[in-house]
């Protein structure tokens, strides 16, 4: 007993971003699972931590700096501790952080995670690793994920990286040019996840609608395929871009059950003149007319974008724009961000506005966005829709999930709904959920 006690190790992990890190982070976990290591919550009692960062948000870097900076005093106390960097800033700025930080032991990029078992043992030795290469398909060199069992909802990524090179944005030089998983190697992922207990997957890519892998003929194609999947309840996949949205998948909205009534379709800005600048390569109408297509194919469906507002060169008529489109789509949710260069990007090197005129404008554009949000929960109101519960409530006997259309939803149920699917009638709206009870 005491000899497995030894050969126990203690794995943190935080998690930055977007929910490709936290499957990169789940997947991560199990690389080092078999070499001994078991996750834990707590990074005082970790025999190694990893910050799994993003790149996406402004100062990403400067925050990880800032986290490694407070895990400082763990390495004194511990000189045994091993500390690493992964996912996007570990890509962009490798050697940088080993240069400034010498408590670092280890930096992997998102492309690279399959090779932490070789690179745990060369830090075991005392020596640092650095593996930041785009040159092999880490997906091809992962082992089958183990059959633990598992939470109601998972993540599946079968994309990675992006083509399009819009110019405010990192992705392209980070996860590299677009990959994507063949077909038989997804389905077995999730028939493996579904074993484990989920009902609900979620495709991830960072375009994931440009899904192109072998054994399918698109995404509209693949998610047909997946719902045949027995005990697999509900399919959602996100990010998309709106110019890869192809006939077939808007095909499968309508005629997929098991595909969810909601659409992430980022637009960035109504404005032609700044979308042509942000490199995007769509107008504005052809957006509206597309979102006029998906509509016609499931009209309920619930549509959410991305907004930056402030994009170098954006003028007050621009910025109109964007809120006559976001008007006239009428989102059920969006996220939207002051524009923040990133360094090596093309926009990187264009003048900025004042900061006083992006705290205006987003100011403006939320309020828009909360009021539509708002109406989305509101017309959810006195009816009777099927919810599948995740997880415990706040509240004694309440249980939280989520509706088709990725509202979250509270009822008072027994705990032994957790992963089942219940028709719930909506009596009242909170902020971003809703409030029902069980249908009798």
């Amino acid at each position: 007993m005491d000899n497995q006690a030894e050969k126990t190790k203690k794995l943190f992990i935080k998690t930055y971003g977007c929910q490709m890190n936290v499957y990169d982070s789940e997947r991560m976990a199990e690389t080092l699972g078999a070499q001994g290591y078991v996750t834990t919550d707590n990074a005082e009692e970790a025999d190694m931590v990893l910050l799994n960062t993003c790149h996406i948000r402004e100062k990403a870097a400067e925050k990880v700096y800032s986290d490694l900076g407070r895990l400082k005093p763990l390495k004194e106390a511990n000189p045994q501790l091993k500390i690493g960097v992964a996912g996007c800033v570990a890509q962009a700025e490798g050697a940088e952080i080993m240069r400034r930080m010498p408590l670092v032991d280890l930096v992997v990029g998102p492309q690279s995670y399959h090779n932490l078992p070789a690179m745990e043992a060369r830090v075991q030795s005392g020596r640092r690793a650095v593996d930041t290469d785009f040159e092999v398909d880490k997906f091809t060199q992962l082992k089958a994920r183990p059959r633990a069992q598992r939470g109601p909802t998972a993540f599946l990524t079968v994309q990675e990286g992006c083509d399009k090179f819009c110019a405010f944005c990192v992705v392209p030089y980070t996860r590299g040019s677009e990959v994507s998983r063949p077909a038989d190697k997804i389905i077995a992922e999730a028939q493996g996840l579904v074993e484990a207990g989920v009902r609900e997957i979620t495709l991830l890519g960072q375009n994931v609608n440009a899904w192109h892998g072998q054994g399918a003929e698109g995404l509209g194609d693949l998610v047909r395929r997946l719902a045949r999947i027995d005990g697999l309840a509900r399919i959602r996949y996100t990010t998309s871009h709106p110019n890869d949205m192809a006939d077939d998948l808007i095909a499968a909205h309508a005629e997929e059950e098991k595909l969810m009534p909601y659409l992430h379709l980022p637009v960035q800005s109504g404005s032609d003149r700044i979308l042509k600048a942000m490199n995007r390569k769509h107008t504005a109408e052809q957006y509206l007319r597309l979102i006029e297509r998906i509509r016609a194919a499931r009209p309920d469906i619930v549509l959410s974008s991305d907004f930056i507002v402030g994009f170098p060169g954006e003028t007050d008529q621009d910025f109109e724009d964007t809120l006559q489109l976001c008007a006239e789509v009428g989102f059920g949710a969006s996220f939207s961000f002051k524009y923040s260069a990133r360094p090596g990007t093309p926009a990187a090197e264009k003048p900025e506005l004042p900061p006083a005129v992006l705290d205006a404008r987003l100011q403006r554009l939320q309020a828009q966005i909360i009021a539509q949000q708002n109406a989305s929960l509101a017309s959810m109101v006195g009816r009777t829709i099927p919810v599948l519960f995740e997880k415990k409530g706040r509240m004694p006997g309440q249980l939280i999930g989520k509706s088709g259309y990725l509202h979250a939803v509270h009822a008072d149920a027994p705990e032994s709904d957790i992963a089942e699917i219940r028709m719930v009638e909506i009596m009242a709206t909170s902020t971003n959920s809703l409030a029902g009870r069980l249908a009798t």
